[in-house]
């Protein structure tokens, strides 16, 4: 969470983050809590040092002989101690409430993000290929899914509802082999240790990387107070929780591929069709813990990262700058990267690479110790490397042939036992 000492110190720094957000200043109103937190300290000590002097005194007036005055002073004591039990409880509650305003505080943004209230205001930064030209009209992805016979929506809804798949046969395999495929390229090429994490979380993981509180109701609970991770970045950030590492083990680099479990809250009548947006997906997450130094060099290394996987598939993207207004609450900086999709004649999201700065590190309270052995606040940053299901969608579409049929592409093959297309069946 922020610390205060620093709002205090950068109000004006604070609230001008919070109105690029779009929300409502919170300096003075923190500042205000604080004080109050800080009076009902120092009422506190006052009393603990009276009551102090008072009990002390109670054994001289006793051996004084003086049992009246004894009385009075235990009854003193008495007082303060009903006082200052009071009190402990007042600066409880202060400093939940204090707490609890700070942990829903969005991040800070840095200097360079594009000022914007949604994904309109969204800046492209690169482009890498032009979108292949078809001398049919290219079908969606669940068209050519269904008329293989492989991807069965229809089947998944009987299952588990609407928003899920089932997949079969090449289909299935061709996914498979993108998640194999990344993971080889992330860990042999680019330097990440490949992490098998737990998939059920406790909240104070969710805590963490900052899903929680404000953002319970996109994630799925368990009767027993566990959660389904919405990304593996959850995982895999928390594998340095209550930390105190040495400047020479980082940068640390992991990579993970899972299924992730998402409600889509909010999502109503988006992407109905298909399987963009799903509440049970396979992704391939990195995630990197930095110096304070190093964090935005990683940054453009993790998002070089994702696009050789997009490269390495010669499917054409886009790298967008989110703007303040579209923005994840717990980033610094968001880069998208946006793949082709012929089928919707439109580029689509594949992939986020985000730099978190220490906000993540102060929930986590994961920290270094720098040259001079001070403890310091590690750096954070995730990135999707990429989701699998995105990426089958784009292959799907972006090698599609006239007859329906799905080319594989290169790289691919070797995961797919030499296989060069997907046929029904």
């Amino acid at each position: 969470m922020f610390d205060i000492k620093w709002i205090r110190a950068n109000p004006d720094l604070f609230d001008r983050s919070l109105a690029r957000r779009g929300a409502e200043p919170l300096a003075n109103a923190l500042i205000a809590l604080d004080d109050e937190r800080k009076k009902t300290v120092q009422q506190l000590n006052e009393w603990q040092e009276q009551r102090n002097a008072s009990s002390k005194q109670i054994g001289q007036a006793k051996a004084q002989g003086d049992e009246e005055k004894a009385q009075k002073l235990l009854a003193e004591v008495a007082d303060l101690k009903s006082k200052v039990q009071a009190g402990e409880d007042q600066e409880r509650e202060q400093t939940a409430e204090l707490n609890k305003i700070l942990a829903g505080v969005p991040n800070l943004l840095l200097d360079d993000v594009p000022d914007g209230d949604d994904e309109d205001a969204n800046v492209e930064r690169h482009k890498v290929g032009e979108p292949k030209r078809f001398n049919f009209e290219p079908k969606e992805h669940y068209e050519l899914g269904e008329a293989l016979g492989q991807m069965d929506f229809e089947t998944a809804s009987k299952i588990a509802g609407s928003r899920f798949v089932v997949l079969k046969n090449d289909v299935a395999r061709l996914e498979r082999a993108l998640g194999q495929y990344m993971l080889d390229l992330h860990t042999r090429e680019h330097g990440f240790t490949e992490v098998v994490a737990p998939l059920l979380v406790r909240s104070e993981a969710l805590f963490g990387t900052g899903q929680l509180p404000k953002f319970a109701e996109d994630a799925f609970q368990t009767t027993d107070d566990r959660w389904l991770i919405p990304t593996s970045e959850v995982s895999l950030t928390n594998l340095v929780r209550e930390s105190m590492l040495s400047k020479d083990e980082l940068p640390l680099r992991f990579t993970s591929l899972t299924p992730c479990f998402r409600s889509e809250a909010g999502s109503a009548g988006r992407d109905t069709r298909g399987m963009l947006r799903q509440h049970q997906f396979y992704k391939v997450e990195m995630v990197a813990v930095t110096t304070p130094d190093t964090s935005l060099d990683e940054h453009e290394r993790m998002l070089g990262c994702a696009e050789a996987v997009m490269k390495g598939l010669d499917i054409p993207y886009r790298v967008m700058r989110l703007c303040a207004g579209d923005m994840g609450a717990t980033m610094q900086r968001t880069y998208d990267i946006e793949a082709w999709l012929p089928g919707q004649n439109t580029y689509r999201e594949i992939s986020s690479v985000s730099v978190a700065g220490d906000y993540q590190a102060r929930r986590m309270q994961a920290r270094y110790r720098d040259e001079d052995g001070k403890p310091q606040y590690v750096h954070t940053l995730n990135g999707s490397g990429v989701a699998t299901g995105r990426a089958l969608i784009a292959v799907m579409e972006n090698y599609q042939q006239e007859d329906g049929l799905i080319a594989i592409p290169d790289v691919l093959q070797p995961y797919m036992g030499g296989q060069t297309v997907i046929a029904a069946g």
